[in-house]
């Protein structure tokens, strides 16, 4: 169903700065942890604006039951989840219907950048709890399970990175929070692989017409590679300390 937009003037004020203070072209502040679950294989916790994700991968792992594995690559499962209190109403736990379409977008989004042939026969599992949401969930659970899935030393042609643009009082706007995606007309979320400049989700919903839309995905293009900085930092923070990788590392 396309947004159909409530009454969003008072969002952008007529300095052109959002009801939170950013310009339209400014992210929310973004920090990525790595390796914050014990039991996980990798895991890690971001930080998007004012949502809080953890992610934990299991595996590459024997499949049950066996029937579901993959003779030629390993079976990817990703399950998306919003813990009851993440919300201003409390939540049902019971997985909903948006919960299980993100797990698929989340599993696609993904799927292109791993080497899943190199895991014959096995299931990688990946969990995503958000912990407190915000608006732009997907976008923010996608750079924590590529993170997670680096962590876990799964083979990686290269991380997956998401942000989205959107469309509030009548202007292209850059990382939508949760009141602007409720209040504003359009929600444009994109994930990409950025050393090959190859898109893995492209989304929207609303309305946009070609110069918005144009404007809207080289805005979240730069989003994306500006997170996909702060996910290289994280890892290297995690596994290099202060130090830096050596040129050329990805």
């Amino acid at each position: 169903m396309g947004k159909q937009g409530g009454d969003s003037s008072s969002l952008i004020n007529a300095e052109g700065l959002r009801h939170d203070g950013r310009k339209i072209d400014e992210l929310r502040p973004v920090s990525i942890e790595v390796g914050v679950l014990k039991n996980a294989d990798g895991s890690a916790l971001i930080h998007f604006g004012k949502n809080k994700i953890m992610a934990g991968v299991f595996g590459p792992k024997e499949v049950h039951p066996k029937h579901n594995a993959l003779p030629d690559r390993s079976l990817l499962r990703c399950r998306y989840h919003m813990s009851p209190f993440s919300t201003d109403e409390r939540k049902n736990p019971a997985p909903s219907r948006r919960e299980i379409e993100i797990s698929k977008v989340v599993r696609e989004a993904l799927e292109p950048a791993l080497m899943l042939e190199d895991y014959p026969r096995t299931a990688i599992d990946v969990y995503v709890e958000i912990l407190q949401s915000d608006g732009g969930s997907r976008c923010a659970s996608i750079c924590a399970a590529s993170v997670a899935l680096a962590d876990a030393g799964i083979n990686m042609r290269d991380l997956v990175v998401a942000c989205a643009a959107g469309k509030v009082a009548g202007q292209v706007v850059l990382d939508v929070d949760d009141t602007e995606d409720k209040e504003g007309q359009a929600d444009l979320p994109i994930a990409i692989m950025p050393n090959s400049n190859q898109v893995t989700l492209l989304q929207l919903d609303g309305q946009l017409n070609p110069e918005e839309f144009n404007k809207g995905f080289n805005w979240a293009l730069e989003g994306c590679r500006k997170v996909y900085q702060l996910q290289r930092e994280a890892l290297i923070k995690r596994y290099f300390g202060n130090g830096e990788m050596q040129e050329g590392g990805q």
